[in-house]
């Protein structure tokens, strides 16, 4: 039986009054408009009121004093580090895993679903819509760690990528985790050719997609690489890792292999449009022009870069070549506030650090591009989210501006990106509301709070024990 009207009819929100920064190809602004949200999609976007006769509307927001954007995608981040932020703060990278990977060691799947909840809980206060965690610590009888990581995605209501990593080169192999952290080159593959089968949604409107991702040159072994790009093929899902992050990496890989990261991955088959790195702050000429011409993304991580003294990205040319770059949060042990709107300015004023650039390194708006279209395209998902236009999925953020952090700044998107973290009165994903006045709706936050606590100090404790 065909369905009713009544029951076909799309259910609208309607959002008038709102400056607008629909982060097109355009780069379309409107200084007061609407957007009506359709079920999960969006249905018109423009200047002014909001088109007449709309049947269906079940809400109806004001905005007045607001700036709508495009939700803020991460694309890197290590959610388990929730329950060890603090920790080793003046150290560079190596030293700082060296600290610390004795302790990743011994979580749980406790600890990373309260993890998970914290690192989640925290980005969708600041707006974030669709987040991406590179979890790479699978200990021995550690549990179900993937699937605790995608039930508090899916509670939480926010669009997510897994990218599940692995290790298969310890202490014993010259890597850096230690030896009982790492898994098998054969019992990684399996493992995460499960995960992909059993989590992954490759349709228009996924809620939760999955990414082959061995952690980096210092703990994955070329096979693990090479078999690993090999599998995200032949499944037909994305490929992630971390790339040229240290001046130690570059060391390590021209010692051990003859050559920088960037000719290595593409020896292993890991440069490609279907591929996005974290970090990419030790990149020459010629590693950003195998980026463009392969398309590879980058992942940026302004805060932890400068957290773990690890460099100026060249994000002004990785752009202007035709690199796709989108911002990350990293894990919170190197950045431990965990929020994604922070990135968009850290950002612009660290790249305004690069002697080269300086003050025309980047602006505001390509700023928020990368928070926003930048990431879609870096996750595979450009088509789909991003941007404000009709047809694409109702992922959007209200944030206010008419208070006295912002009020004085006559253009939205620079008291956005270059002001105070701004308030966020409502975010969508999917259509849905899952914050409300900087408060999520779906989830119980003091909750979290207590139980990423709880969970810390046990882990603390463990670790102790040794």
């Amino acid at each position: 039986m065909a369905p009713s009207a009544a029951q076909s009819a799309p259910q609208r929100i309607v959002i008038e009054n709102c400056a607008i920064a629909t982060v097109d190809a355009n780069d379309t602004e409107y200084a007061s408009g609407h957007v009506v949200i359709a079920d999960n999609r969006i249905e018109s976007i423009g200047a002014g009121k909001a088109p007449e006769g709309l049947t269906s509307v079940v809400r109806r927001i004001d905005a007045t004093g607001h700036l709508v954007t495009p939700g803020l995608i991460n694309t890197h981040h290590h959610f388990y580090q929730w329950i060890t932020r603090g920790l080793a703060t003046d150290h560079n990278l190596f030293n700082w895993l060296v600290a610390l990977y004795p302790t990743w060691a011994r979580i749980d799947e406790q600890m990373g679903y309260a993890a998970a909840q914290g690192s989640l809980g925290m980005m969708a206060r600041g707006g974030v819509t669709t987040a991406m965690d590179h979890h790479y610590v699978y200990p021995k009888d550690s549990g179900d760690l993937s699937g605790a990581i995608i039930k508090a995605a899916s509670e939480m209501g926010v669009r997510f990528t897994l990218a599940r990593g692995s290790m298969d080169r310890s202490e014993k192999d010259g890597g850096l985790p230690p030896d009982f952290a790492v898994e098998t080159l054969d019992g990684a593959l399996v493992a995460t050719e499960e995960t992909v089968k059993k989590h992954h949604d490759a349709s228009f409107d996924a809620m939760t997609q999955v990414a082959v991702a061995p952690c980096s040159p210092f703990s994955v072994s070329t096979e693990l690489l090479r078999q690993g790009a090999e599998l995200a093929r032949r499944l037909g899902v994305r490929l992630h890792t971390h790339g040229s992050e240290t001046v130690e990496e570059e060391q390590f890989c021209k010692e051990l292999f003859g050559m920088g990261p960037t000719d290595y991955f593409e020896s292993t088959g890991w440069l490609g449009e279907d591929v996005w790195m974290a970090h990419c702050v030790h990149m020459n000429d010629s590693d950003i022009a195998a980026f463009a011409r392969t398309k590879t993304g980058v992942a940026h991580c302004p805060s932890s870069n400068a957290r773990l003294a690890a460099g100026i990205a060249r994000v002004p040319d990785m752009l202007k070549a035709g690199v796709p770059v989108g911002l990350g949060v990293d894990g919170t042990a190197s950045n431990e506030s965990g929020e994604l709107h922070t990135e968009l300015r850290n950002a612009l004023l660290i790249n305004r650090l690069n002697p080269v650039h300086r003050e025309a390194a980047l602006n505001a708006r390509q700023a928020l591009r990368l928070g926003t279209y930048g990431g879609a395209q870096v996750l595979g998902r450009a088509s789909q989210i991003g941007s404000l236009e009709v047809g694409k999925l109702a992922d959007l953020v209200l944030w206010k501006l008419d208070t006295l952090a912002h009020a004085s700044i006559a253009d939205p998107v620079t008291a956005l990106v270059f002001g105070a973290a701004a308030p966020v009165t409502a975010s969508f994903v999917n259509g849905k509301q899952i914050v409300e006045n900087n408060r999520l709706l779906t989830v119980d936050e003091d909750a979290i709070a207590r139980s990423t606590r709880d969970e810390a100090q046990r882990l603390a404790r463990i670790a102790a024990q040794g």
